[in-house]
C-alpha cells in the first residue's frame, strides 16, 4: 500500500520549524529531507526516522522496524507526530548528527 500524499503533507507542514523541509515521491512512498538531509521516510503512512544517538536520547524507549523490506531498522514513531514541536525537536536534533549527503559526480563525456 502506497502512502497518501495529504499525510505527508501534513507530517512535513509538522516538522517545518525544524529546517528547511522538503520531501519526494520513492517507488510511490516518501524521503523526507530535513536542510537537505534524508532523515524519514514515510511508507504505508508510518513515520521511519533515521536513527541516531541525539534520536534515541530524546525518544527513550524507541521501536524499531525496517521501513520496507531487506531495509536497516528505522526508529517507528507510531505516537507524538501530533505534537509538532516534539516532532520538530525530534528531527532537529537528528538532522544534525547526520552526515552532509555525498557531492555527486559529473559524468564527463569521452571524446573518442
Amino acid at each position: 500500500m502506497a502512502s497518501d500524499e495529504e499525510f505527508v503533507k501534513y507530517i512535513a507542514d509538522q516538522i517545518e520549524r525544524a529546517g528547511q523541509i522538503r520531501y519526494r515521491k520513492m517507488f510511490g512512498e516518501y524521503a523526507v529531507y530535513c536542510n537537505e538531509k534524508l532523515v524519514l521516510l514515510i511508507c504505508d503512512n508510518q513515520l521511519f526516522l533515521k536513527p541516531t544517538a541525539a534520536g534515541r536520547a530524546f525518544i527513550g524507549d524507541v521501536v524499531e522496524a525496517p521501513p520496507y523490506p531487506s531495509a536497516k531498522p528505522s526508529f517507528l514513531i507510531e505516537d507524538g507526530f501530533e505534537d509538532s514541536e516534539w516532532l520538530s525537536e525530534l528531527v532537529s536534533l537528528t538532522e544534525k548528527e547526520l552526515p552532509l549527503p555525498a557531492k555527486k559526480k559529473r559524468k564527463v563525456k569521452s571524446m573518442k
